[in-house]
């Protein structure tokens, strides 16, 4: 039996319409059996759509639960949105990293706390800081 390939930018679509749709659940078992899906959270914190940029932090805070042993695996797509145009987004990133509990991403979270040109960005990250540094 053959396998049948998805492009990944389908994939990615396919995630995120799943997402804005409410399902939730279907998305966290299909991160649980394919951890390669955790490279598109970054790009999926990013989406045009309120729901699937909020349904990408609930995702991150399950999977952090629920699949501990892989979560590490957003990290660097998370850290690549720090840099994003768009502060929502960048406070975004850094909640989810604090969630996350990544002492490696401190230093990049310090830098966003100190220098961001948003306020709120700014707190967050350093929230993030504290809650790392805390546990």
């Amino acid at each position: 039996m053959s396998e049948i390939k998805i492009e990944p930018s389908e994939l990615r679509r396919m995630i995120a319409d799943y997402m804005e749709n409410g399902f939730l659940e279907n998305i966290i078992d299909m991160f649980k059996h394919d951890k390669s899906l955790y490279a598109f959270i970054g790009e999926l914190m990013a989406d045009e759509r309120v729901r699937v940029r909020l349904g990408m932090s609930a995702l991150v805070e399950t999977l952090k639960k629920e699949d501990p042993e892989n979560i590490d695996r957003s990290v660097p797509y998370i850290l690549s949105q720090l840099k994003n145009p768009e502060p929502a987004v960048r406070g975004d990133a850094a909640y989810l990293l604090g969630i996350i509990g990544h002492e490696e991403s401190v230093h990049l979270l310090e830098e966003t706390a100190n220098n961001d040109t948003n306020k709120e960005v700014r707190l967050i990250a350093k929230e993030a800081v504290e809650d790392i540094k805390n546990r």
